[in-house]
């Protein structure tokens, strides 16, 4: 389907550009879909000694060597951010985590936070208990330079103007605590700012490290945790959920500025909500069924949806059946009385229960459902509770992989998040708007593509990691692709570019043992005389756009030359699109004493 580039779009909506994730069983967005499409469940069984926790607690009889791991959760890449080994072990894990994701947010999205003029909001949830329990620094009875570092580098009030300082950004920093419900609370105000005018583009996701870690935890009937680690939402079976940890990162900009900048948009929040239960008659803690039905009502009035259009719903799902009753009472409420109109669906089957960010783990489980237009199954769900009685609901358990093919013409999803305290929260996510008709990409113009990365080791990984996107994402235009890796990544000391004029002579020009490219690489390269170039503001600017000028603008550049790449590509109408982020090499940093 196409559209006129004229469409109106609705001022209130967000697009969602960029994103990055990190959960048990998946480093990247790319695994964490194809573990959901394919069933797969991620919490890990330990053995006893490859738990650290008190002896005693895990030979009690109601302790569950369950957890959703995650890989990675003690080591950080310190030198991409100009940051010291010394400060690097200074800082908690979820502060480290969350700056590495912003990072990929940004580059997933095309923009290079060098080249970013805009005022960027950094909105991010995280758990307070982490950093003290990772090693809190001692009372000072003065604030000298070390206290200071210590405190900036330890403290989760930082974690989002850490983010924002070490990416070279400027613009709002608003760390957050709404425990369960804290991804959607960070994802509704980055959205309200947006929408305001205060900033320009945002970053809103969240953090968690469960620690110690790994670890398990002690069942107590009716209680939220499982009785033998695994979720099982919806089922007549389920006892609760597994602990996990995650970080999950979304880059957000309105829609029609979004469309005008030629960005990859994976979805659209077109509407979100927030809400406490308060004083109600539920204990205090659980789903008040009639406020938590308000929130998902007011997201979908917010955003001029109505309930019979929103076909998947991916719900908070504990996998106990008290709330799962109760959630699904509420929402219930929220859709009307149609029937049979929404598939529903919950990922801590899958992942576990991440605390701040299991909304963030829905929320991303929504968005590649949109942009892969499938639905993925709800692991564990083998005996479907007929308490729930989802005939007389608006809602279909989800229990296969199905493509999306929604009575109302439009993929629609809803996403609940619940946390303890009575926090409600609700996100309404739409498909992206259809791309204008663009005219065909011209055949054998030449064109430059460059890579650059801190050292030799990492150039070479970013090859071939690119090279191997290239082959499985044939569908990509090799214009859209240049465009995307000159404008959209931060430029680094070790360089390589090679002129193309085709995906085909690319691919083989990043194979490792490819001596295509008059600009190999950093060192390799001729050398030029600089009189022929213009030099602007942002850097020297080609002499032309035949092969011999932009191979000359190749050895420059890789030589050391700063290059106005938006002079380049100017009056092209590439868009960005996404393509493999930065391949941090971390090192374990862990503070065990101060």
């Amino acid at each position: 389907m196409t559209e006129s580039p004229e469409q109106d779009y609705d001022p209130g909506d967000v697009a969602v550009i960029g994103m990055s994730c990190r959960t048990p069983g998946a480093g990247t967005k790319e695994q964490f879909w194809d573990n959901l499409i394919h069933g797969r469940e991620s919490v890990s069984f330990l053995a006893k000694d490859e738990i650290l926790v008190d002896e005693t607690l895990i030979h009690s009889p109601f302790y569950v060597r369950a957890c959703g791991l995650l890989d990675g959760y003690d080591r950080f890449d310190p030198g991409v951010f100009g940051i010291s080994d010394r400060m690097a072990n200074r800082m908690n894990p979820e502060n480290r985590l969350f700056l590495e994701s912003a990072w990929e947010s940004l580059e997933d999205g095309g923009y290079d936070p060098d080249r970013v003029k805009a005022e960027v909001g950094v909105y991010g949830a995280n758990n307070p208990q982490t950093a003290a329990l990772y090693s809190a620094p001692p009372d000072r009875v003065s604030v000298g330079p070390e206290a200071i570092e210590a405190s900036l580098a330890w403290s989760p009030d930082t974690m989002t103007s850490n983010a924002l300082y070490y990416l070279g950004l400027t613009g709002e920093a608003v760390t957050l605590a709404a425990v369960c419900a804290g991804f959607h609370y960070a994802v509704h105000l980055a959205c309200q700012s947006l929408l305001l005018g205060q900033t320009d583009m945002a970053i809103a996701g969240g953090a968690m490290v469960r620690l110690p870690h790994p670890r398990g935890h002690l069942w107590e009937e009716n209680r939220i945790l499982s009785r033998d680690g695994h979720c099982r939402p919806f089922d007549a079976n389920g006892t609760g959920t597994a602990l996990s940890s995650g970080v999950v990162t979304l880059l957000l900009k309105p829609v029609a500025q979004a469309v005008a900048d030629r960005d990859h948009i994976y979805a659209v929040v077109k509407g979100s909500a927030i809400n406490n239960n308060g004083v109600s008659a539920m204990a205090y803690g659980l789903a008040q069924p009639e406020r938590l039905s308000a929130c998902i009502a007011g997201a979908m009035e917010v955003g001029g949806v109505t309930p019979d259009t929103v076909s998947m719903y991916e719900a908070n799902g504990l996998g106990l059946p008290m709330t799962d009753e109760l959630e699904v009472h509420a929402a219930s409420m929220a859709f009307g009385k149609q029937t049979g109109t929404s598939s529903i669906g919950g990922v801590k089957g899958n992942v576990g229960h991440g605390g701040v960010v299991s909304g963030g783990f829905g929320a991303m489980k929504a968005v590649l459902a949109l942009h892969h237009k499938k639905l993925a199954p709800t692991v564990n769900l083998t005996e479907v509770n007929q308490d729930l009685d989802f005939p007389s609901t608006p809602f279909v358990p989800q229990l296969e992989a199905a493509d999306w093919d929604p009575e109302s013409g439009i993929r629609r999803a809803g996403v609940t998040s619940i946390g303890g305290g009575g926090y409600n929260a609700h996100l309404v996510l739409e498909e992206p708007p259809a791309v204008a008709e663009r005219a065909p990409e011209a055949v054998g113009r030449p064109r430059l593509a460059t890579l650059s990365a801190l050292d030799d080791e990492a150039l070479a990984r970013q090859r071939a990691r690119l090279r191997d996107w290239l082959v499985t994402h044939p569908e990509l235009r090799l214009d859209d692709v240049c465009f995307s890796l000159n404008v959209g990544r931060k430029v680094m000391d070790r360089r390589w570019a090679a002129v193309v004029r085709s995906r085909a002579e690319l691919i083989e020009a990043l194979s490792a043992d490819s001596p295509r490219g008059p600009a190999a690489a950093a060192g390799n390269a001729p050398r030029v005389n600089l009189d022929s170039f213009h030099r602007g503001d942002n850097g020297i600017v080609q002499s032309g756009t035949d092969a011999p000028a932009l191979s000359d603008l190749a050895a420059a550049w890789v030589n050391g030359q700063r290059v106005d790449f938006d002079s380049l590509h100017l009056g092209e109408t590439s868009h960005r699109v996404p393509l493999p982020t930065y391949p941090f090499q971390p090192r374990r940093f862990w503070r065990t004493d101060w």
